[in-house]
């Protein structure tokens, strides 16, 4: 496959080939939310975003697995490292037990491992200080492990503070505070002492003009709670206050800079530890390395995972507990393949000048549909290639993402009626233009109407 030529290339979906693999898949797995009843075929070509399904027909994915797969399918910019290194068995190795490495010094060896990955993260992480990773094998872990260590950090303490529309992970710890859909949380037990707070999500707000819920005379929801100021909460007793600087799940909202500098100034203010889930904004998405690199917050800790193939947690030294088995993961540190990917991930974020590429790209794919998108359309958002087109309504949302895929571009919904789109970091000029056309076809085929001036 030429990526620099290649056009998706579909016909009905799913296949018969892609329905005996759904069906078969089915008979033994658990109920879960697959977005289309695509087959990505691993035998057949793929690159960057074009990649080909069990029944031959070419996908232009824009949704890299959610993030999960930063550069999209075989990239060379990943893999033709990859394929330097002779794969070992085991892969994956009890990480946080035993140590393993490559050649005589770290200096020397020429496959990253995850003290190198460590290394790296906390490079990229300066800026706030930070020096200490604690490596896990997901998003939900890293998020688990940045409460206890705040927890630990702030003892004792007795409550957290999550925002609306949150989403940060599916174990029990995470999802009390995760704040959007119920069907996430209905009949699980909960984490006491987790206060809720409006998210701002009117980017273009100020405290005098929005009525999101956030803001109240004199301050913010989340200033008035405190006991300082008349509510009921020590702030000494915050362990954490928990935030997506861009929310992913819950609609892919782009807070106001008033939003954020409150958020900042109350953190500061009262010294509580501000864990920013960089889950899915985090390593380059949104054309900075950190989604919170955009706005004046000061994160104490951050949790990534998706995009860098391993789950970190990320802070200070003095965050973390000094005690040996506070925190352990057989797994944790040990996925060879994981660290090295990430490692080599970021190694091309800054090889190819990715963050300048998600941001000039993004700017191409927001004005094309801006430019041509009908009434039904309600707004266009986005930083980097983290990108969200939202529609009058839930049905025409589904409607897209369905007339999409007939189309052979792949897309996944968001919040209620939000369409999101997650090209890959490297993506070129002529995927930008060709995925949006194919995206405007799909919207016109939907909801005919005048095009908005």
């Amino acid at each position: 496959m030429d990526r620099d030529t290649a056009e998706p290339d579909a016909d009905a979906l799913p296949g018969p080939n892609a329905q005996q693999w759904v069906n078969f898949h089915q008979e033994y797995s658990a109920p879960s939310e697959y977005s289309h009843e695509f087959v990505w075929d691993v035998t057949q070509e793929a690159d960057g975003p074009f990649v080909t399904d069990v029944d031959s027909n070419v996908l232009l994915d824009f949704t890299c697995h959610i993030g999960a797969a930063p550069l999209g399918y075989n990239n060379e910019k990943i893999l033709g490292k990859v394929r330097e290194f002779d794969l070992v068995e085991p892969l994956k190795i009890a990480g946080q037990d035993m140590y393993f490495g490559a050649g005589p010094s770290p200096e020397e060896s020429t496959v990253p491992g995850s003290s190198h990955l460590m290394e790296k993260l906390t490079d990229v992480s300066s800026q706030y200080g930070m020096d200490t990773v604690f490596l896990s094998n997901s998003g939900a872990e890293a998020m688990e492990n940045a409460m206890k260590i705040t927890n630990d950090f702030r003892a004792p303490a007795k409550y957290g503070v999550a925002f609306s529309g949150s989403f940060h992970g599916r174990t029990l710890g995470t999802l009390s505070i995760t704040k959007s859909k119920p069907v996430y949380t209905r009949h699980y037990p909960e984490i006491s002492g987790i206060e809720t707070v409006p998210f701002c999500a009117d980017r273009g707000c100020d405290a005098a003009s929005c009525d999101c819920g956030f803001f109240a005379d004199p301050g913010s929801q989340l200033r008035s709670m405190l006991a300082p100021e008349g509510g009921h909460v020590d702030p000494t007793e915050i362990a954490f206050l928990a935030l997506e600087p861009i929310q992913g799940v819950g609609g892919y909202r782009f807070p106001s800079e008033a939003f954020m500098g409150e958020v900042a100034d109350v953190t500061n203010e009262y010294d509580i530890p501000l864990v920013v889930d960089e889950i899915q904004a985090g390593i380059g998405r949104t054309g900075e390395i950190w989604a919170s690199d955009h706005y004046p917050i000061e994160p104490d800790v951050i949790a990534s995972a998706k995009a860098l193939r391993v789950g970190a947690t990320i802070s200070r030294s003095e965050v973390f507990p000094d005690q040996k088995n506070r925190l352990g993961s057989t797994f944790g540190g040990g996925d060879m393949l994981g660290s090295m990917m990430g490692a080599f991930t970021l190694e091309a974020i800054d090889e190819y000048d990715l963050l300048d590429n998600a941001t000039r790209r993004g700017e191409q794919a927001k004005e094309r549909v801006r430019d041509d998108a009908p009434d039904s359309v309600v707004d266009v958002r986005g930083k980097g290639l983290m990108l969200a087109v939202e529609f009058d309504t839930a049905e025409r949302r589904d409607a897209v993402v369905e007339a999409a895929l007939e189309r052979g571009l792949l897309t996944l919904g968001c919040g209620t009626k939000t369409i999101r789109l997650l090209p890959p970091l490297d993506a070129t000029e002529r995927e930008i233009e060709l995925g949006m056309g194919i995206f405007l076809e799909a919207i016109a085929a939907v909801s005919p109407s005048a095009t908005v001036a």
